[in-house]
């Protein structure tokens, strides 16, 4: 025997109305309780599409089996159980993809101001090495003093605000001049040329003269000063 039950709750009539059992019935048995329900509800028609648009709201869903039997308390706690741990899954997932995404993203942020920093020093470091042949011959013709001391000394004057004018340009740029003596001889910023004896132990391993002028930006060097470095000996 096989019986199925459809429950349908009206909010007008507050109550629950038993539609229809099927129990080995006859169809024209069937038909004839069908008939005698829509007789006594006359102004109900819960499957009209037209007049009530509260209908649909009326119905109350349940988890059921496949054979429409309602499911029991323990299983439709364990089904929600299940569901809560699916969707906590998903959670995580989201969570973790959104997490390493964002921290693509950083990553990604930091190499692209890395890359211009690099692409501006550079840039900086090209346009040096194109000024150097001319800063070089600056520092030649003051370095002789002999033959600069002979010019003009408007011509002195002028040249020697053309230099300052390029090295504050440079300098404000960030690149600097390799130029100090007396100082520890420093092989990343220096290139000895050659040796010079001293019998002062303090001024071993010192740079004694600069040869030609260095350049560099921050801690990159453009070019090593070439200098003479003082050696001590008894």
């Amino acid at each position: 025997m096989v019986k199925k039950i459809i429950f349908l709750k009206n909010r007008n009539l507050k109550k629950f109305l038993f539609l229809y059992t099927i129990d080995d019935m006859k169809d024209e048995d069937i038909q004839q309780d069908i008939e005698l329900d829509e007789s006594k509800e006359p102004d109900f028609h819960p499957f009209a599409s037209a007049q009530d648009d509260s209908v649909e709201s009326d119905l109350n869903y349940v988890e059921s089996t496949e054979d429409g039997e309602a499911l029991p308390t323990k299983d439709v706690a364990k089904k929600l159980r299940e569901e809560i741990k699916t969707l906590r899954k998903e959670k995580e997932e989201y969570l973790t993809g959104w997490q390493r995404a964002k921290a693509d993203y950083v990553n990604l942020q930091k190499e692209l101001d890395l890359a211009r920093v690099n692409v501006a020093i550079l840039t900086k470091e090209k346009m040096t090495d194109k000024l150097l042949p001319s800063l070089d011959s600056f520092e030649m013709a003051f370095s002789n003093k002999e033959h600069f001391d002979k010019l003009d000394k408007d011509w002195q004057s002028g040249l020697t605000s053309i230099y300052q004018q390029i090295l504050s340009g440079l300098l404000a740029s960030g690149i600097e001049k390799i130029y100090e003596i007396e100082i520890p001889f420093d092989p990343s910023i220096h290139q000895s040329i050659s040796i010079v004896a001293t019998d002062d132990e303090d001024k071993d391993h010192t740079v004694e003269k600069v040869l030609q002028v260095g350049y560099r930006i921050g801690d990159r060097v453009i070019r090593p000063a070439k200098v003479t470095i003082y050696e001590y000996k008894k």
